[in-house]
C-alpha cells in the first residue's frame, strides 16, 4: 500500500491539466483547507476531490472488496467513507462548496470519458451549486 499514490495521481493530473487550459486557477493539497482536497478554487469557493473508487468505497462497478483479508479491508474502507463524510461536514461549515470527481469517470465498462468529465467539472465550477459528483454512467 505504500506504494499508492495519495496524490498526483493520473485522473487528476488530467483534470488539472485540461481545467488550467480552460483558464481556471487553483491550489494543490492546501494544508490550511480541512481534507487537504486535491485542487481548491479560492475564486468559486471550490474544492475538488478525485477520488479512488476502491480506496473510497464508491457502489459502482469498479469497487470490489478482496477476497483475502476481507475484515481489514471492509474496515479500511469503511473508515475511508466515515473519513470522507467529516471533511464534507467541516468544508460545508466553512462555506466551502465541494464536487467529488469519482475513478469510474475515466475509466471502466460506464466511464463517461475524460472531456464529458472536464466539461461537466467546469459547468459545476461555475454554478453555484453547494455539492456535486461526477461518475460513470449508471
Amino acid at each position: 500500500m505504500s506504494g499508492i499514490r495519495g496524490r498526483d495521481t493520473g485522473p487528476e493530473r488530467l483534470i488539472r491539466s485540461a481545467l488550467h487550459r480552460l483558464g481556471f486557477r487553483f491550489r494543490l493539497h492546501p494544508a490550511d483547507v480541512p481534507g487537504r482536497p486535491d485542487l481548491i478554487l479560492p475564486r468559486y469557493n471550490a474544492a475538488l476531490f478525485v477520488h479512488g473508487c476502491f480506496w473510497h468505497g464508491h457502489d459502482c462497478s469498479l469497487f470490489r472488496l478482496p477476497g483475502t483479508h476481507r475484515e481489514f479491508w471492509r474496515t479500511k474502507i469503511r473508515r475511508n467513507i466515515e473519513r470522507d463524510a467529516e471533511v464534507a461536514r467541516l468544508l460545508a461549515q466553512l462555506g466551502w462548496r465541494q464536487l467529488t470527481i469519482w475513478e469510474c469517470a475515466f475509466r471502466g465498462p460506464d466511464s463517461i470519458g475524460i472531456e464529458e468529465a472536464v466539461r461537466r467539472t467546469a459547468r459545476w465550477i461555475t454554478s453555484r451549486r453547494g455539492r456535486g459528483e461526477i461518475r460513470g454512467r449508471t
